[in-house]
């Protein structure tokens, strides 16, 4: 069991990079998505993100809502369905969105409007069985 201890404690570890790498690909893809729909203009900020991502928007990111209103010109979206919960490290289970460096605030994710970069809110740390801290994924 000395053996086999380690190695299922290294394989859940692994588990858990795998799928922050994939929620992370999945929202990148999802911003992406937006800003080609609405005129090259990102999601705006850590306290819009999670609706103009899973609701209806108009072209300048406005009116999000789950009933898309063509009359309205709010058509675009929804690219996801929900945002993911953190999957690894000490704020696993968070999905709330924030725009500070890691250790100020009890989010999932953090998010800059400006540049579209989204990444998990985790001290460096945390880290994978390489080293590589979550927060550089």
């Amino acid at each position: 069991s000395a053996i086999a201890i380690p190695r299922l404690t290294r394989g859940a570890t692994q588990s858990q990079a795998v799928a922050l790498k994939a929620d992370l690909a999945v929202m990148r893809n999802a911003i992406e998505q937006y800003r080609a729909e609405h005129e090259g203009r990102f999601p705006d900020d850590k306290s819009t993100v999670a609706g103009q991502l899973t609701m209806y928007t108009k072209t300048d990111g406005t009116d999000a809502n789950p009933v898309p209103d063509v009359a309205s010109g709010r058509i675009y979206g929804p690219y996801l369905r929900a945002i993911p919960s953190l999957p690894v490290g000490s704020r696993k289970g968070t999905t709330g969105f924030g725009d500070t460096p890691p250790g100020s605030v009890d989010v999932g994710w953090f998010y800059n409007g400006t540049t579209g970069k989204i990444w998990a809110a985790l001290d460096l740390d945390e880290q994978d069985v390489s080293g590589t801290p979550w927060s550089m994924y």
